[in-house]
């Protein structure tokens, strides 16, 4: 009963930092250090209040091997680094934290995560399908393939006027082309040229907090679909 009231006091500082990182990225796309350091305390005191300390110490030990991941992928600018503190301490806050009594992995949040973190793409696709299908030239001036075109439609859509986003466009000579190279989200700058066609910056914590509530009550999405759970 210890144990399990320990769990759900983990989960709901889990949610609770996931939550406010979440809001605070949406508003500024900034999020300050203080929260991860305040959460990461709160993790070292919740191992005294733990049944075996020793057990539970070697269980977040554990879930912690996700850490060199989750920079890697910062360094590659998959995602800020913001997002690779924050699944660091989640990692220690909440150790492969279920209510499904399914398996998890330390790996299954950042899993979880990047499968939502496609479902935009089908949006963008969707809606430049429409766009298309209305016979709106969306691709207006560009100079471009076909395959690469389509390509764009999953990745953004052409914004009258962009805010948190990065510009797909490049010009060369008369033509625009299209770039489809992959923007670090700590070092590029935000597209404010209007009509561009642009790939939205959404906050990865949102996905983050997406993935970690569907490891609460479904586990990892993967194992389950592969039926190791």
């Amino acid at each position: 009963m210890i144990e399990l009231d320990i769990l759900h006091i983990r989960i709901l500082f889990a949610l609770a930092m996931l939550g406010t990182a979440t809001i605070i990225d949406i508003r500024s796309r900034e999020i300050s250090d203080f929260l991860w350091i305040v959460f990461g305390g709160i993790s070292v005191v919740l191992l005294f209040f733990e049944p075996n300390i020793i057990e539970s110490a070697f269980g977040v030990g554990f879930s912690l091997i996700v850490a060199p991941l989750v920079l890697i992928l910062w360094r590659f600018g998959l995602f800020g680094g913001a997002d690779a503190l924050g699944l660091i301490v989640l990692s220690a806050l909440a150790p492969m934290a279920t209510l499904t009594g399914s398996v998890v992995s330390p790996f299954s949040i950042v899993v979880n995560s990047a499968l939502l973190s496609v479902s935009p793409m089908i949006f963008n696709f969707i809606r430049n399908s429409i766009l298309v299908a209305r016979k709106e030239d969306i691709f207006q001036d560009f100079d471009e393939t076909t395959s690469k075109k389509i390509f764009a439609m999953f990745l953004g859509y052409r914004s009258k006027n962009p805010k948190y986003s990065f510009s797909l466009e490049t010009q060369v000579g008369k033509k625009k082309r299209l770039n489809i190279a992959l923007h670090h989200s700590d070092t590029a700058e935000y597209c404010t040229t209007p009509d561009t066609w642009v790939t939205p910056g959404l906050p990865f914590m949102i996905f983050i907090l997406g993935g970690f509530i569907i490891q609460l009550f479904f586990g990892d999405v993967v194992l389950r679909l592969i039926g190791l759970t």
